[in-house]
């Protein structure tokens, strides 16, 4: 197995490729070895240096703190995920770990289903994912995961591209703010 790596606009945050599924249901964050028993999750959160793991459906973003350099992770991190797929295990996660969907009013359906086909496939291929959170008094508030939870570029991808999306599509919407995580 030959894992790839792919950088994204975030210089902290890198994009491991196993070639395999990683979940095969929907994606999530995690950033304390204590908020799961995934064994991939926790190993990868015992790396010196690794600050949150990020799940896609096809990719693994790790997200590392700034005084760590890849260099000095990044053979380990692919070795743990060699080893965890050469043991014969198909996916990282196999249900889904994130919460059910909350009963929406229709105008956050619209903005929710414009965040799942226009949006979050771009933030994916960067290494990341978007979550709405809430929409009160015109203003879309979303949770910005993997690569893009601190990325420099982010503050900008937030206001010049998902904010104009969404205002084009629903007017009603004035502007977006990104969370912290929940």
């Amino acid at each position: 197995m030959f894992v790839q790596t792919e950088i994204t606009p975030n210089p902290n945050s890198l994009k491991f490729l196993p070639g395999k599924v990683v979940s095969n249901q929907g994606s999530f964050e995690v950033t304390k070895k204590n908020e799961t028993n995934n064994e991939l999750i926790r190993n990868l959160l015992s790396v010196n240096g690794v600050e949150g793991i990020f799940l896609g459906k096809d990719f693994i973003s790790i997200n590392k703190y700034d005084d760590i350099s890849w260099d000095e992770i990044k053979h380990i991190i692919i070795s743990l995920i060699n080893d965890f797929y050469s043991n014969g295990k198909e996916c990282v996660i196999e249900k889904n770990l994130n919460e059910d969907s909350k009963n929406l009013k229709e105008i956050e359906k619209k903005i929710v289903k414009i965040l799942d086909q226009k949006i979050r496939p771009a933030v994916a291929k960067d290494g990341g994912d978007i979550k709405f959170r809430d929409f009160k008094n015109g203003i879309v508030k979303v949770q910005l995961q993997g690569s893009c939870s601190g990325c420099p570029s982010s503050t900008m991808t937030l206001k010049q591209g998902v904010q104009n999306l969404l205002c084009h599509y629903i007017p009603e919407v004035k502007g977006v703010e990104a969370i912290q995580n929940d």
